[in-house]
């Protein structure tokens, strides 16, 4: 077997005998980059670079980088997402381009690893206005004997990178994926089946993307691969299950024995308490001074820590378990140096778990004292559970979602605004991008979102709500309540009902209400949010009326083609829409 260790150790040797030279990887908190919260992939510490700026390690380089992402946090406890992961990635700054980087990727695999071709397919980018279609990575795969039905094209939402932040480098991709099933892979590859896991994103950095939404031509040409750690682990350690390699196993082996429980039985929650605890000690071993807080990074590490706290509770975990799980992860990676940390990070965990554990268990009773019998939360009620008993609202957004009950989130920012605190959402705002980031396609899709809500509200009743959603310039995500998988037939006219919008060309009008003028008059709110004093409203005729910060086209005939590309559960008793334009 191989280790995740050896692994990584085999991957940085094989580019080092292709001349690139090896750098160590950035700090998970961000240097100079204002867009994101974390170093969410390799590429980001590198920007400058890719833009023209001389590495003083030349042009071809190799790395580890630590990454931590929390967009998808509702997602970690399932086999294959993390929180903290770390990124192997070999960098071209104007060198080699899409013939070596195909050829490097599949050699690695292939002989390196000596994962079986057979078990082996990838996708590439079909083309747009932007790009061409990749004819010429496709030539690439076929040449190093993938067959053609093992090659899908895919559009902007699958196979176009970056970038990581609002702005900058990025490009089209080529994507290579690895058969989990049991039985031999299909000989024709489907993207839409989950048994292919995505193992190397190789991106073709060709273009920049600025503050205006335009892409233009990068003045060098350059690679950024990535292939995740984790996932690669569980390939060569036979397992599609992240948890059960060795980066997470002895992690796993001490959730049991505290709780005397069998991972097995609970998976999930295990999942959980080992992907958060395991991120927290690597941001709090940086040498940043981010600590749990109510803000910016601080209150990811707090979200991370509560949330992680609650699940050891649900498996029968009592007392401090935080730094017995930290002591072991500082041990699992020596090469952090997160001994040199460790009386901080240990002393930070035990006193976030000793503040929150005072409150968890009158928090959890108070919580079920005020939804016994009832179906949705005041603000007032959710506002005292984080206020007096310091439950996130996410934790109170994910309790409320077990039982199948709704929170007022209007009356909730009232209080929150009231009591002058910083929001969560200004601050991660800018760590999901989404409205920062003002192109055109994310201007489609934000505007889209807005006939996506009214069209569920129409099809599957008025009792339908916005809980959550994320715009990139790729596609859409959106999560509303709702307590069942929609049929063909409801999704289908969900579509359709947007579509007919878009053909009707309908204006879209702007105008600023006091807030609550705005709810008043029947304006539809995000689940969450924080709203100033003025805000402004926006509505499509008698297809839509929402409060929203922008940005939004001028008339939907602009928009083109609406299509729902997957619906699955998002927690219990919500549902999440994942869908593009066409």
């Amino acid at each position: 077997m191989v280790s995740a260790k050896e692994l990584k150790q085999k991957y940085i040797e094989f580019f080092k005998s292709k001349q690139h030279e090896e750098i160590p990887s950035a700090s998970i908190i961000p240097q100079n980059d204002p867009t994101v919260l974390f170093n969410t992939a390799g590429m980001q510490p590198l920007v400058p670079f890719f833009q023209g700026q001389p590495h003083p390690k030349g042009k071809r380089l190799v790395d580890s980088q630590k990454c931590l992402r929390t967009v998808d946090i509702e997602e970690v406890g399932d086999t294959t997402h993390h929180t903290f992961f770390e990124m192997l990635g070999n960098w071209s700054l104007g060198d080699y381009f899409k013939k070596e980087t195909i050829e490097w990727a599949f050699e690695f695999l292939t002989k390196e690893l000596s994962i079986p071709i057979e078990n082996l397919a990838v996708t590439v980018f079909e083309g747009d206005d932007t790009s061409p279609r990749d004819e010429e990575a496709v030539e690439i795969w076929k040449s190093l004997g993938i067959p053609e039905e093992r090659i899908s094209y895919l559009g902007r939402e699958d196979n176009w990178w970056g970038p990581a932040g609002q702005t900058g480098p990025c490009g089209p991709d080529s994507e290579i994926f690895y058969w989990t099933g049991d039985e031999p892979a299909p000989t024709q590859h489907n993207p839409e089946d989950e048994t292919w896991v995505e193992i190397w994103n190789c991106v073709f950095m060709e273009f920049n993307k600025d503050e205006q939404g335009t892409y233009s031509p990068l003045s060098q040409k350059n690679i950024d691969t990535g292939m995740g750690l984790e996932r690669v682990a569980g390939v060569l350690q036979g397992s599609s299950d992240n948890y059960l390699t060795d980066l997470f196993q002895p992690l796993i082996k001490i959730i049991e024995d505290l709780s005397n429980k069998k991972y097995a039985d609970h998976k999930q929650s295990m999942r959980i308490i080992a992907d958060h605890i395991k991120a927290t000690t690597m941001v709090l071993g940086e040498n940043k001074g981010v600590v749990p807080s109510n803000v910016d990074q601080g209150y990811i590490l707090r979200r991370l820590v509560r949330r992680a706290i609650r699940h050891a509770r649900m498996i029968g975990i009592e007392g401090n378990f935080t730094t017995q799980i930290a002591e072991e992860v500082i041990t699992l990676y020596p090469e952090y140096n997160l001994s040199d940390h460790k009386d901080h990070i240990l002393a930070e965990l035990t006193k976030e778990e000793e503040k929150f554990s005072k409150t968890l268990q009158q928090g959890l009773k108070e919580f079920a004292k005020l939804t016994q019998d009832k179906q949705e939360l005041s603000g007032k009620e959710v506002f005292l559970l984080f206020q007096s008993y310091g439950f996130p609202l996410e934790m109170t957004e994910e309790l409320a979602q077990e039982k199948n009950i709704t929170i007022d989130a209007d009356g909730f920012n009232k209080e929150f605004e009231e009591h002058q605190a910083k929001s969560r959402v200004g601050a991660e705002k800018k760590f999901k991008g989404g409205l920062a980031d003002d192109s055109t396609e994310t201007t489609k899709l934000h505007t889209a979102t807005h006939l996506l809500n009214q069209a569920l509200r129409e099809v599957l009743g008025p009792d339908v709500k916005q809980r959550g959603s994320n715009i990139t310039a790729e596609r859409l995500r959106f999560d509303f309540n709702f307590d069942r998988k929609l049929t063909p037939e409801e999704k289908q006219a969900v579509e359709d009902k947007v579509n007919e919008w878009i053909q009707e060309g309908i204006k879209v009008e702007r105008i600023e209400l006091p807030v609550k003028e705005a709810l008043d008059s029947g304006a539809q709110s995000e689940f969450g949010a924080k709203y100033p004093d003025v805000v402004s409203v926006y509505t499509m005729g008698h297809a839509s009326k929402e409060i929203c910060m922008g940005p939004h086209v001028e008339n939907t005939k602009e928009l083109g083609h609406f299509k729902i590309k997957k619906e699955s559960s998002s927690a219990a008793g919500v549902r999440r829409i994942k869908a593009v334009l066409e």
